[in-house]
């Protein structure tokens, strides 16, 4: 590709490989922010509890039904690279909060679609870059000036949140049944800080397993383990267990060198086989030794040591996942070793009940009544596949927003309320300022809006009229009117019990500025040809690799 610098004549200086593609200037923004924009309204109708949901078919044809817009992107399988940031700001929203991912993509694309308007104005990308900013500052400090202060343990308070995250779900019928579950769940774990609470969401384990309905969905105070006993003349149930914890295999190891055995006479045969079988007696005499009658091991387990642990009465299971081992040593007490040799009775853990069941056509392993209760399981039941999975989705999300309330307990009404409010005041704020930049923080103040007026849409509501009605009720001091989606009307929402932690609409709002702000900031687009692939080989002999030429 040829570049030629102002000032210069004569023989143009080739410093880009062929085949590289150049777009600048306005024509660059412009196809980045069209990119951008069009998976923002591909999620759009996708908003609320009246939203509709996608189906999504991958290239092995695996069907996903969602309307969780992180999820719905990553599937999207997106290839633009703004197209790409949008996907980038809904993983992150999911992420830090876990909730608000499709707000976050449609606040994004309304806030460029406004950049665009006042481009047109002849309006510089730089001022409306910090017009959003400055913007972005006010309307986190509004958000924080309208936000009502909860206790962090409040379980009412904190079940009415889970149930707003769920009502826009697939499975919003059974929101009353899951949220308390989540509610549990997370309390459960809450540990206290210097600073307030923390909740570690990696010690809430979703199990999914098709088969039952929703309402079979339970909170298992202890571990669900994925696998089975290895043996079958192993015991199934064991009470008072004491629970030793293996990161090594229970196997004579193979040498790491070669080496041979010169063997003359047929005794020899039998005394080595008698040696390895002696060897494989001792591993489990350790554990036995160790007081130990319940063993979690992540590696394997050799056949003959199986059944020597059958007959000792002792429950094994094999190839555990990492964070499955974590999470047993931190709710039995146990600490994993790397060597039966070093197994101890002080490094066995407890738990008051070890057994396995049979859920739907799998046998699983129940860990529960341990010392430390601060790690917990939620089997999720369902009628098909893709019910489970949506309603782990739904579950992930009600937790993520609990957990919020518990380390920042902020929350705001939802609805459209707080958005709304927060643009009032904006504009407000927009007329103390001189210059372009207020045209670019009212322009902010009308993107907020976006999301109480998708709602309206995806309602079936006519926007401009629920809109309209609701400024004037918070020009009245209505603080928390905003749209009832479920009855399609304008109503209080905090007395509807509709309520969203604040640090998800404030996460909202520091992403969606950011994209938008990064996507103003390009003027070129410097792209690399694509790989070619390499030719097939040609003829009947197929020739060389590439089609190179015979040697």
């Amino acid at each position: 590709m040829r570049l030629s610098a102002p000032g210069f004549s004569g023989q143009p200086i080739i410093i880009l490989k062929e085949g590289t593609e150049r777009s600048r200037g306005s024509e660059a923004r412009n196809a980045n922010i069209m990119a951008a924009r069009i998976v923002s309204e591909a999620v759009k109708s996708s908003l609320g509890p009246k939203g509709m949901d996608k189906m999504l078919v991958d290239s092995f044809g695996d069907v996903t039904i969602t309307n969780d817009g992180a999820t719905m992107l990553k599937e999207m399988d997106v290839q633009h690279p703004a197209a790409k940031m949008m996907v980038e700001v809904a993983k992150t929203q999911d992420d830090e909060v876990g909730d608000g991912t499709t707000s976050v993509v449609v606040l994004s694309g309304e806030l460029l679609g406004k950049a665009v308007e006042l481009m047109d104005k002849k309006i510089h990308p730089t001022v409306i870059i910090d017009g959003y900013r400055d913007a972005q500052e006010q309307a986190l400090k509004f958000l924080e000036e309208i936000a009502l202060k909860v206790e962090p343990k409040d379980k009412e308070m904190l079940k009415k949140v889970a149930m707003t995250s769920m009502a826009s779900k697939l499975i919003s019928g059974h929101s009353d049944y899951l949220s308390d579950l989540a509610v549990d769940a997370i309390l459960q774990i809450t540990e206290e800080t210097d600073d307030g609470y923390e909740a570690d969401l990696d010690m809430v384990k979703l199990e999914k397993k098709p088969g039952g309905s929703l309402t079979d969905t339970t909170l298992i105070s202890g571990l669900v383990i994925d696998k089975e006993v290895v043996h079958s003349d192993m015991p199934k149930l064991v009470r008072e267990a004491k629970i030793g914890l293996l990161n090594a295999s229970m196997e004579v190891e193979k040498t790491e060198f070669d080496s041979k055995i010169h063997i003359e006479h047929p005794e020899e045969i039998q005394a080595y086989l008698d040696q390895e079988e002696q060897m494989l007696r001792e591993m489990v005499e350790k554990v036995k030794k160790a007081g130990i009658n319940v063993l979690f091991c992540q590696k394997g387990i050799d056949d003959m040591v199986q059944h020597f642990m059958s007959r000792a009465g002792i429950l094994a299971a094999r190839r555990l996942k990492k964070s499955d081992m974590e999470a047993l040593a931190k709710a039995t007490g146990a600490k994993i070793v790397t060597s039966v040799d070093d197994l101890t009775e002080t490094d066995a853990g407890y738990a008051k009940v070890v057994e396995e069941r049979k859920i739907g056509d799998e046998k699983m392993i129940f860990v529960e009544g341990c010392k430390n209760p601060k790690a917990v399981s939620i089997l999720i039941r369902g009628g098909s596949e893709r019910i489970v999975d949506e309603a782990e989705r739904s579950i992930h999300d009600a937790l993520c927003v609990i957990r919020d309330v518990v380390e920042e307990p902020k929350i705001v009404a939802g609805g459209g309320a707080p958005e709304i409010e927060v643009a009032r005041r904006l504009r407000r704020y927009a007329e103390g300022l001189s210059g372009r930049e207020r045209l670019a923080v009212s322009a902010f103040a009308e993107a907020l809006e976006v999301i109480p007026t998708t709602l309206a849409e995806n309602t079936g509501m006519d926007p401009i009229d629920a809109i309209s009605e609701i400024q004037s009720r918070h020009e009245k001091g209505e603080l928390w009117v905003g749209l009832d989606a479920l009855n399609g009307k304008v109503a209080d929402m905090a007395e509807l019990n509709v309520y969203e932690p604040m640090q998800v609409k404030a996460q909202a709002i520091k992403s969606a500025t950011e994209a938008a702000t990064m996507l103003l900031k390009i003027d070129d687009v410097i792209a690399a040809s694509k790989m070619k692939p390499p030719t097939p080989p040609s003829g009947p002999g197929g020739g060389m690799p590439g089609g190179m030429p015979p040697m």
